[in-house]
């Protein structure tokens, strides 16, 4: 009876015996067929296969022949291509919000989308062990739950922690529950962010997803729609630095010829950059925070910020605090 059963779901184990084993590079000939389906306890004759087949490509599945004399069929088509796959693969391990033990599932799933043979291409690129990666694996559950949010139009509530010098969790606000309108997801700084309306601040907040931890969906419809009708992700994320938050200023640089890319990069190519003798100046807007100065320092005598004033003091103190703390009478700090 067992056998009745396979011999029914024949067309299907054919079709997964190619999908497993079979590419351009890897043909599979009748009689190599024949032997593998009667591995899964099906029995199948010559012209039986050539019509399942056929069959298979009027389904629509593309069933390549090589044009050897023992003629062999393979997958000529799949959904992803091998170049597409590897792409997956390193977007999967150099992702620091992923856990390493997600990343290798995800990375062993998106081999099982190419065969076998050209799946080990993509396992000589699994290097994901020593990676700094996220400790919280509940961050796949807290996307769906804010995705589940964002389509159903409702607010959510959820505790916010930071890791403490033992690796332990520390909730912040003593545990008290955060409560805000979701409206987008981002990646920034190799980080997952949610974005969304504070209603008690009537502000733009983010919060690091893998950060968040009990998050329960309400029934209270979100708000800050009208906030959000103007709002654009990409020119958000060019605004923060590392999503450190601060006051939202107009910053006009001045900079060496050799930044110029630097600056499109960061603020893309509609910053209008405008020639002053071996430089260039740029005015940009973003939220000035410490992150934002340490970020211009990183640069030296290379860039210089022109205005506004406050923004000058804020980086003069920045710097000062850093030079103080080193000077210390050149002597080492004894811990």
């Amino acid at each position: 009876m067992a056998k009745q059963q396979n011999q029914k779901l024949k067309i299907l184990y054919l079709l997964k015996i190619l999908t497993e084993n079979t590419d351009e590079d890897h043909a599979l000939t009748m009689a190599q067929l024949i032997e593998m389906l009667r591995e899964y306890g099906v029995s199948a004759e010559r012209k039986s296969i050539y019509d399942d087949l056929e069959a298979l490509r009027t389904f629509g599945v593309e069933i390549g022949t090589t044009p050897d004399r023992a003629v062999g069929y393979y997958i000529a088509e799949r959904d992803f291509s091998l170049p597409e796959l590897k792409l997956l693969v390193d977007a999967v391990q150099s992702s620091k919000f992923i856990t390493t033990r997600k990343s290798l599932e995800l990375i062993a799933k998106i081999e099982n989308l190419a065969s076998r043979h050209q799946g080990t291409q993509l396992q000589r690129q699994v290097f994901v062990q020593n990676r700094i990666k996220t400790m919280n694996e509940s961050i796949y559950y807290n996307v769906d739950f804010i995705h589940s949010a964002i389509s159903q139009n409702v607010q959510i509530a959820f505790r916010y922690f930071s890791w403490g010098l033992h690796g332990e969790r520390v909730l912040r606000r003593d545990g008290a529950e955060y409560i805000c309108s979701p409206w987008a997801l981002t990646w920034d700084d190799e980080n997952y962010y949610l974005v969304a309306y504070d209603e008690t601040l009537q502000c733009i907040k983010h919060y690091r997803v893998d950060k968040m931890m009990n998050i329960r969906l309400l029934q209270s419809p979100r708000l800050g729609e009208t906030v959000f009708s103007k709002f654009d992700t990409a020119i958000y994320s060019k605004k923060i630095f590392g999503m450190f938050g601060g006051e939202e200023k107009d910053v006009t640089l001045r900079c060496t010829r050799d930044l110029a890319g630097v600056v499109i990069d960061r603020f893309g190519k509609e910053s209008m950059l405008i020639a002053d003798g071996d430089g260039f100046t740029v005015t940009v807007r973003v939220f000035e925070s410490p992150t934002f100065l340490s970020w211009v320092m990183g640069f030296g005598a290379r860039m210089q910020v022109l205005r506004p004033q406050s923004t000058r003091d804020a980086l003069a103190n920045q710097a000062r605090e850093i030079l103080a703390m080193y000077e210390n009478d050149g002597r080492e700090v004894s811990t």
